[in-house]
């Protein structure tokens, strides 16, 4: 037996494998089951230019096992094989990679298949164990070895008496301790799960036997129908992998049940898809997608706990669960898988270094799903609108979200009420029927269509027939402010005090009168000292009184600012305006001449009516209701 020490540098790097740079301890089994899949592709190659090897790709497989009571797991494979000298070189020195160096005298195709990279990888097992015995012969060798090691102490290289080509890896799991349970990777099911989860696609069978309980052929033949029937425990093979995923099968050989059932599967969703997309490119960045638009938002999609992202395979190995990068916030409704060889990996393989090949595939999905949601929009409305009433906040933050860097990717997807159509529309179907003349997009916003409808503002935008889109999500206005204009036509909230639609006429005969009454209007506004101005309006057709704003802080605004913790005290900038051919404004204007305490109640009244048509608290209800109360009882 030779003992021998690892460098220093890789003891170093062992410890910091141990401790620092796996951070999640299942991925061990997922290393150790790509190393062998490499092992098994070395051999079959090796064999297609050396027809002496006769070697069949069905016999090719890896195997696992398992004992509880010794507290081991073992994973092996009849691949390619280890002499002493790769087992040096591949595992006494750290990051050395057996299948880097065997990358280098292969074809591109072919290096597309090596997935393992045999040294760092190897290395996650001591995570979860405090010996290791790797038991090896290669193809090329008469002898076998058998290498052993307890960590960073160094390792032992001896003979054995193997005879058949291949290695078998031997892990003794750690005991359990107040911080970490690693019995459970001796678990039939444990496995079983992480081989889904991580190596399902890996293009060799991954078998381990597994117990099984059968009705006795005793118990199916008795007669007694009230008789216990007697089991039998039985031992069997099981293929623990289904080896080809769905986005690499002919499409014509997967029907739409197929990938209805992946999608509820992976991704824990009681209702199939809304939508599938996939994808297949070839170029300077090759990759396949299989995308799924969800038919419903997931409980906690509108949450911090919700994570986006789709999940990274590399030849049949998921690499990464949940990719971020790959989707931009505003598609992080979107599921799926992207499988390529093309990315860098880092030394831990659970995160992905920062590439252009990354950025290109994100690139490349964004504009695929916006294609796919367009041609939604354009050719299934019913199914659009479906989709809509799910996930169009999400498109909606997407406009304002970035400073507005990327609205014009989401603009043509948002849609929003129409007043005149009482459907919902898209920007562009509210420009495509603007009346002759009209030039700017007319909006109001509110807590539900009925109310924004029952505005008193809408009046004169209906009178002149403009169509109004009617905003009742909270983004909504902070998405128009945010793209500002579309197709040349400004947005104008019916709200704002600017909103210019009456004549000239109109506009000097108002000002006349607010310059006639400026004084009982300056009296108005010092009893209601939170606003800025009190004027006389004809913007007002049937309804006495409103609230308007200046300024870019609106009243809906001003209620999303107030519902947060850190609203900085953003508050709308009010105007009251009362209708100048409403009967009050003769009652206000005899009042201000006869009665100041008449006066001041009514001018408190009429600002607490025109708050609560606004949908905002009136401060001191009591007194309000009371002073209605006094004038009902005159």
């Amino acid at each position: 037996m030779e003992k021998k020490e690892f460098k220093s540098e890789s003891k170093r790097l062992l410890d910091l494998m141990i401790n620092s740079i796996y951070t999640n301890k299942d991925i061990f089994l997922r290393e150790l089951v790509s190393n062998a899949s490499d092992a098994l592709d070395k051999l079959y190659y090796k064999s297609l230019t050396n027809k002496d090897l006769n070697i069949n790709k069905e016999d090719l497989e890896i195997n696992i096992a398992y004992d509880k009571d010794a507290r081991e797991i073992t994973i092996s494979d009849n691949g390619i094989g280890m002499t002493k000298d790769e087992l040096e070189d591949n595992l006494g020195t750290i990051a050395k990679s057996g299948s880097l160096s065997f990358k280098e005298t292969m074809s591109e195709e072919e290096k597309k298949n090596i997935i393992g990279q045999f040294g760092v990888g190897f290395y996650s097992a001591f995570m979860v164990s405090d010996k290791i015995e790797v038991e090896s012969k290669s193809i090329d060798s008469e002898v076998g070895y058998s290498w052993e090691s307890e960590g960073v102490d160094g390792y032992t290289i001896k003979k054995n008496n193997i005879k058949d080509n291949g290695t078998t890896i031997k892990l003794h799991l750690k005991n359990d301790d107040d911080e970490f349970e690693y019995s459970k990777y001796l678990d039939e099911y444990e496995i079983k799960d992480l081989i889904k989860k991580y190596s399902d696609y890996v293009s060799f069978p991954i078998k381990m036997e597994v117990v099984h309980e059968h009705l006795k052929e005793d118990s199916k033949k008795k007669k007694d129908k009230d008789a216990k029937p007697e089991y039998e425990k039985v031992k069997e093979i099981e293929v623990l992998n289904s080896m080809i995923p769905i986005w690499k099968k002919n499409k014509n050989d997967v029907k739409e049940e197929d990938y209805n059932n992946f999608y509820m599967n992976k991704f824990s969703d009681y209702d199939k898809p809304l939508k599938v997309i996939t994808s297949s490119v070839e170029g300077i960045t090759s990759y396949k997608a299989l995308l799924f638009i969800p038919s419903h938002a997931p409980y906690d999609f509108y949450s911090k706990e919700y994570e986006k992202g789709l999940s990274i395979y590399c030849n049949g190995v998921m690499i990464m669960e949940k990719c971020a990068n790959l989707l931009p916030d505003y598609f992080s409704f979107v599921k799926g898988v992207v499988d390529t060889e093309d990315l860098p990996l880092n030394i831990s393989r659970e995160s992905l270094q920062e590439s252009k090949n990354l950025k290109l595939i994100a690139k490349n999905i964004e504009t695929k799903i916006k294609n796919e949601l367009k041609d939604m929009l354009d050719n299934d409305r019913d199914t659009y609108i479906s989709f809509f009433k799910s996930f169009g906040t999400q498109l909606k933050y997407g406009v304002y979200n970035n400073y507005g860097m990327d609205k014009e990717k989401v603009q043509d997807l948002i849609m929003f009420y129409s007043n005149n159509e009482d459907k919902l529309i898209t920007l562009k179907e509210y420009v495509d029927s603007m009346k002759e003349k009209q030039e700017k997009i007319y909006y109001a916003t509110g807590e539900s269509l009925e109310k924004v409808r029952n505005m008193p503002q809408v009046e004169l935008v209906k009178e002149k027939e403009y169509d109004i889109l009617l905003l009742t999500d909270y983004v909504d206005e902070f998405a128009i402010s945010a793209l500002r204009e579309y197709e040349g036509k400004s947005f104008v909230n019916i709200e704002k005090d600017e909103l210019d639609l009456e004549s000239e006429e109109e506009k000097e005969k108002i000002k006349e009168s607010n310059d006639k009454n400026k004084d009982l209007l300056s009296k108005m506004k010092d009893i209601i000292s939170d606003v800025s101005e009190v004027k006389f309006t004809n913007r007002l057709k049937t309804y006495p009184v409103c609230l308007t704003t200046k300024g870019e802080v609106s009243i809906e605004m001003q209620k999303v600012f107030d519902s947060m913790p850190n609203s900085m005290g953003m508050k709308a900038d009010k105007i009251l305006e009362i209708n100048d051919k409403h009967p009050i404004s003769k009652k206000l204007k005899k009042l201000y001449k006869e009665s100041e305490k008449d006066f001041e109640k009514y001018t408190k009244i009429l600002y607490s009516q025109a708050k609560l048509i606004a949908g905002l608290p009136v401060d001191d209800a009591t007194e309000i209701s009371n002073l209605i109360c006094d004038e009902l009882s005159k």
